[in-house]
């Protein structure tokens, strides 16, 4: 096992979701694998910060805007931002070519839909018009109306699991979760008598 390094390993477990996984996009092997990744480079960087593995800046910083749109924090939690989310969604696709291709070809649609439609980009565009997009790729009956809305339906719904298996599976989402794991109990109560 020594010779194999921590790269193929993420690549190898990111490669597919195990049959009867808990998360929606990748197995949680490789979900707890690339938070340990991004703490280590973190923890590693004088800055402390993440270096994005595969999206240029741009490309990062509309990952990172639609992640928080689809979790953002509340009174009770973090959100996608604070729990590690776009570096979870990079690191893993800077291993997986089919990952690569959904991500990639969904921001480059996203920006040009934009940019025929308000005139810039994404990010660029107002928040109005940035909601009016992501209402229009939120839900798939809209690419059944409209085929060119299609690779951004796809694109949209495949981020949204990807940032929910990233979320709930990092110490933030899991407190959020208020999952205590196999933890032992002096007693089990049951349920409580109906009245």
């Amino acid at each position: 096992m020594s010779n194999v390094s921590r790269r193929d390993i993420l690549r190898t477990l990111a490669a597919g979701v195990a049959g009867g996984a808990v998360l929606q996009v990748i197995p949680v092997q490789a979900a707890e694998f690339a938070h340990q990744m991004v703490h280590q480079e973190k923890a590693a960087s004088p800055t402390g910060q993440y270096s994005p593995k595969y999206f240029n800046a741009k490309q990062y910083a509309t990952i990172s805007a639609l992640c928080e749109t689809i979790l953002p924090k509340d009174d009770h939690s973090g959100g996608a931002i604070e729990s590690g989310t776009p570096e979870f969604i990079d690191l893993l696709t800077s291993e997986n070519e089919d990952y690569a291709a959904r991500l990639g070809g969904g921001l480059a649609w996203l920006d040009d839909h934009c940019a025929e439609r308000y005139g810039s980009a994404y990010l660029d565009s107002r928040p109005a018009q940035q909601k009016e997009t992501l209402d229009l790729i939120a839900f798939r009956a809209n690419a059944a109306k409209d085929a060119g809305l299609s690779q951004g339906v796809a694109f949209f719904a495949f981020l949204r699991k990807m940032t929910c298996d990233g979320f709930y599976s990092s110490k933030i989402g899991i407190e959020d979760l208020q999952y205590i794991g196999n933890v032992p109990r002096d007693s089990f109560p049951g349920c409580p008598d109906l009245a």
